[in-house]
């Protein structure tokens, strides 16, 4: 469940900006279809920043009813202070999630000791498994594997959405945290070679809208068929890269309404739909994945 191909899920909304049930439903259903192995439930993709704390909640649980025991469901716990960090936490304490997804916490840049202290206190808070997740291009903070291997020793802490495309730290944090710790790739690009030396899997924006192939990309990874997981990647590479022409998830939900996953491709503000000098960029590449 924290392995092979993780969805890093949009949050579908209607024209008026409310979250949209039956666009939902539709998604976890296609996820479920696709085989999947997990949906990551309002992280970072699914513009945890511009919901309310009871949306946030309602969305997950949402989630959990539409996916029915059929497949995981993380929920994203991720703030940028420790005390929202753990009451996000505790609403999910017996709902049916798996473990959490906590990001590194954005703009205060916190020291290396802070952000052992903050994911420490997050962990000490609840008996759900917690999976750590680093991404310095989007937060301003990069957590350097000697923290993953302090936090690592802390028993609910297992593993690491490491996000920020240095494949050396694959090694780096394999030899700190130990082979049982779990590392996935949170960038697309590079999941492939994060595998090939030892990850698990991806927590995935192109898995939104191309669920059948990434799953099968982790399939082949993890039979050590390389050869043919590269062919497959190098198809869907014109995805990974310019579902980020504009900032996530502006393209891939206005890729989603293209394929119609989702009825709206709308966004909260200050986020804003794809510009229309992007739209040939991103059909291009769906045309090239062969998805359209």
């Amino acid at each position: 469940m924290f392995t092979g191909s993780i969805v890093a899920l949009v949050t579908p909304m209607d024209e008026k900006g409310n979250v949209c049930r039956t666009s939902l439903k539709k998604l976890v259903d296609y996820h479920v279809d696709s085989e999947t192995s997990a949906i990551v439930s309002v992280g970072t993709t699914g513009e945890c920043a511009t919901l309310t704390h009871d949306e946030h909640a309602d969305v997950v649980m949402m989630t959990l009813d539409f996916a029915d025991g059929r497949i995981p469901v993380i929920a994203g716990t991720g703030a940028n202070a420790t005390a929202e960090g753990i009451s996000l936490t505790k609403r999910f304490v017996d709902t049916g999630v798996v473990g959490c997804l906590t990001v590194v916490p954005y703009y205060n840049r916190p020291t290396q000791e802070g952000l052992y202290q903050h994911f420490k206190a997050i962990a000490e808070s609840t008996d759900l498994r917690q999976m750590l997740y680093n991404v310095p291009s989007r937060t301003g903070c990069d957590m350097l594997p000697e923290t993953v291997g302090r936090l690592a020793a802390i028993e609910n802490i297992i593993g690491i959405k490491e996000a920020t495309g240095n494949l050396s730290r694959v090694a780096q944090i394999q030899e700190l945290a130990g082979d049982d710790f779990i590392i996935v790739s949170g960038d697309d690009a590079t999941a492939l070679d994060l595998m090939q030396l030892g990850g698990k899997g991806v927590i995935s924006v192109t898995a939104n809208i191309a669920a059948r192939e990434m799953a099968e990309l982790c399939r082949l990874a993890k039979q050590g068929n390389f050869a043919e997981a590269r062919r497959l990647n190098q198809r869907l590479m014109p995805l990974h890269q310019q579902l980020f022409c504009e900032p996530n998830p502006i393209p891939v939900k206005w890729a989603a309404k293209r394929l119609g996953l989702i009825a709206s491709d709308m966004l909260r503000l200050p986020m804003t739909p794809l510009s229309v000098a992007a739209e040939p960029i991103v059909a291009q590449a769906l045309t090239q994945a062969g998805l359209l």
